[in-house]
């Protein structure tokens, strides 16, 4: 603490010590609070010589102001093994790259149920021994312009959506979104799920891709910019976003379906979290818009994969910076309890990466029924990300923050010099294979992956 006595009397200012600040409010003392954190331990070194790097502020301006600038459209609905060149016996997965041996049980169930709806076994036992017999290949989604919900698993017959960036001409795809509860996604693979995502495939992808030739492309940006008006955050609460979706497409459906339309439109409104797969291609088209700038710090990826938590960075190509993913705290289903819990799964960060998610939560109070805390919580979630951040969206704007633009464009340098991780709002899948969701709630990234990237970008 130091006293100032600039303005006629004397006045306090502290920093960080909590304690002590809470000790002068009770005396009324007046008081300036400056919240301020020491870099991540050990990287001085590194943080100094990114900072001071010539190319940096320029490279950032560049890589940031193509992820603002994306035009995300929704544009297809058309088969993985078609768009992806996915060969038979080929899985992608969320997060960064993992074997069979060290994979998730939420993952392990969702490459079962891919093996069994694919064809490739009988049931689940042999698909297990088939998948442990390393005859399977896998690889990460993201290495194919894909991101994949929770597991994110994606198999050759998977419908996938299609999103174009109008402005850059980038694409990018993700499955389509199989509702709550006891889902592929989350690791279950009951005859319920092979049944669901067959349905899928036979009726809902076919009639989709019919209805968005009838409608033409769908602007995602302005679908995203009206819905966090409407009390989304575009992770884990979708329900203004699938509304405004079915409003797009609902007269297409029946013209283009009219025998199939009433199922169509029944499964997608009960389904409040349809349009989050649609969101999360919008943010990967954006993401990648922004990669490869020699000497941007801008992350342009962060994915989980049950194991492992990994970031990608503009300036270091498609090198994966990992560590442990943690387990998510939150709010639990039923008799779920944190020992159900596995660590933190999917590619669903992308919305965080983009600017949205656990970025954009103040424009989304009532997520806090969903993942826990309270309203001021929210708030306060998103006006710390600022801090680590390169810019505001000029379309995601946040009403209760008097229309700022959403914190978008994570900066490792920033991460490292204020000693603030992303905040990421998630579901929660239960660790055993099969189980499916059990909770929903927050959770901190790996302080290593973002220090291993800064000293990459250091050449330390």
């Amino acid at each position: 603490m130091r006293l100032s006595l600039l303005d006629g009397e004397p006045r306090v200012i502290t920093v960080g010590a909590a304690v002590l600040a809470e000790s002068l409010d009770q005396q009324a003392v007046p008081r300036l609070g400056v919240d301020w954190r020491p870099p991540l331990p050990g990287t001085a070194e590194a943080l100094a010589r990114v900072l001071a790097d010539p190319r940096r502020e320029r490279a950032n301006e560049v890589a940031v102001g193509r992820m603002l600038s994306a035009r995300p459209q929704l544009v297809g609905v058309r088969p993985a093994r078609e768009v992806l060149d996915l060969p038979p016996g080929t899985f992608f997965h969320a997060g960064p790259p993992i074997e069979w041996e060290r994979a998730s049980g939420p993952l392990r169930g969702a490459l079962i149920g891919a093996a069994v709806f694919e064809g490739l076994a009988a049931d689940a036992e042999e698909a297990g021994r088939l998948l442990a017999s390393g005859r399977v290949r896998l690889d990460s989604c993201h290495h194919h312009r894909t991101v994949g919900p929770m597991a994110g698993v994606v198999s050759p017959s998977m419908w996938m959506l299609e999103i174009l960036d109008g402005e850059h001409g980038g694409t990018a795809y993700c499955s389509l979104n199989e509702g709550l509860g006891k889902v592929l996604r989350y690791g279950a693979y009951g005859p319920e799920v092979i049944d669901r995502l067959r349905w899928m495939g036979e009726v809902l992808g076919p009639v989709l891709a019919a209805a968005l030739a009838v409608s033409g492309p769908i602007d995602l940006r302005a679908l995203i910019a009206q819905a966090l008006q409407m009390g989304d955050e575009l992770h884990n609460r979708n329900r203004a976003a699938t509304s405004l979706l079915v409003r797009e497409l609902a007269p297409a459906i029946v013209e283009a379906a009219p025998a199939q339309a009433a199922a169509v439109l029944r499964f997608i409104n009960g389904n409040d979290h349809f349009f989050l797969n649609a969101g999360m291609a919008a943010g990967k088209a954006g993401a990648d818009a922004a990669r490869d700038v020699p000497g941007s710090s801008l992350v342009v990826a962060m994915a989980r994969n049950g194991t492992d938590f990994g970031i990608q960075v503009s300036g270091l190509g498609d090198r994966w910076f990992t560590g442990p993913a943690g387990v998510p705290d939150g709010l639990y289903l039923g008799t779920y309890g944190p020992d159900d819990a596995n660590p933190d799964i999917g590619d669903s960060t992308i919305t965080e990466t983009s600017g949205l998610g656990g970025f954009a939560m103040a424009a989304a109070p009532a997520i806090v029924r969903f993942v826990g805390g309270d309203v001021s919580d929210a708030v306060a979630a998103t006006r710390s990300m600022y801090e680590i951040t390169l810019a505001e969206h000029p379309a995601y704007q946040i009403p209760g923050l008097g229309f700022r633009g959403t914190p978008t464009g994570i900066d490792v340098a920033l991460v490292a010099r204020t000693g603030r991780l992303p905040v990421v709002n998630t579901g929660i899948a239960g660790r055993v294979a099969g189980t499916g969701q059990v909770g929903a709630g927050l959770v901190s990234p790996p302080a290593e992956a973002f220090t291993a990237a800064l000293a990459a970008l250091a050449g330390v």
